[in-house]
């Protein structure tokens, strides 16, 4: 199957939160409590396992004399000005999943589809895979101790159809279709906004060098990952992991064959 995706370009979000809204009305996501978090006008804070889809609000003081992205809202707050950074975060769907590598059960795989998925009736909870996540997406659930997140809509797609936050979004920011098409989209918008003089503009996780082998949900960021709260540079948790056991298999065949001659009667 081809690999599908997301391309969100965050130089046309405006913020509506349509996309959370559809993410928790089609996969029956229950409310997170909507709080005031005394930090900016979004008020779900983060991705967990209550929140698949989340538009983060960033507020951005402007260099003295700088100039703000042509898609940005108008400054505001005198001459250093003050700019809105707008992004749809989700499940980045890795090349390279280090939750996958670490579930015991078998509850998280990777679909037809290349994306990854939580099978809710597999997982036992043990949260081995929060931690192994280098975007602290995955999250458990305090109600029923299983862990949750993104499924790039597996039952639409598996029907054809659209994910419910690609079909909200009324500036089209969320963009979804095959990975490959999406990547050559997103360099050409990338290309327009440099042209445009937009010269923070950047893809994040669209090539396979990014990180953990490149995102099935990458991202058009106007500034530094930093800024939207993504790593800079993320990597496989569990990229050690071969080296470690194979490390702990040679310490093990050592200690056995040194309690064996330990053990053996002497002449």
């Amino acid at each position: 199957m081809t690999r599908m995706g997301f391309f969100t370009d965050t130089s046309v979000c405006i913020g509506c939160k349509a996309c959370e809204v559809a993410c928790k009305e089609w996969n029956d996501v229950p409310d997170d409590g909507l709080d005031f978090l005394a930090m900016s006008y979004d008020n779900t804070g983060a991705l967990g396992a209550d929140t698949w889809r989340h538009v983060a609000f960033v507020e951005k003081t402007a260099s003295r004399g700088g100039s703000a992205p042509p898609t940005s809202p108008p400054s505001t707050g005198g001459d250093s000005g003050v700019r809105w950074l707008m992004s749809s975060d989700v499940c980045k769907h890795c090349t390279h999943a280090a939750c996958l590598d670490v579930c015991p059960t078998g509850a998280l795989f990777r679909t037809e589809f290349d994306t990854v998925v939580v099978q809710r009736d597999v997982c036992n909870g043990c949260g081995y895979c929060v931690p192994a996540c280098p975007f602290g997406v995955i999250d458990k659930r305090e109600a029923d101790g299983r862990v949750w997140k993104c499924t790039l809509c597996y039952d639409r797609l598996k029907a054809d159809l659209t994910p419910a936050c690609a079909k909200a979004c009324p500036t089209e920011s969320i963009q979804f279709g095959p990975l490959e098409e999406l990547r050559e989209r997103a360099a050409g918008r990338l290309g327009v906004l440099r042209e445009a003089g937009v010269a923070e503009a950047r893809l994040y996780g669209a090539h396979e060098s990014d990180g953990v082998g490149g995102f099935g949900a990458f991202f058009l960021l106007l500034d530094e990952p930093e800024v939207y709260g993504l790593p800079p540079d993320p990597v496989v948790t569990t990229r050690d992991l071969p080296r470690m056991w194979r490390a702990a298999a040679g310490a093990a065949l050592a200690l056995a064959g040194a309690v064996a001659v330990a053990v053996l009667p002497r002449r």
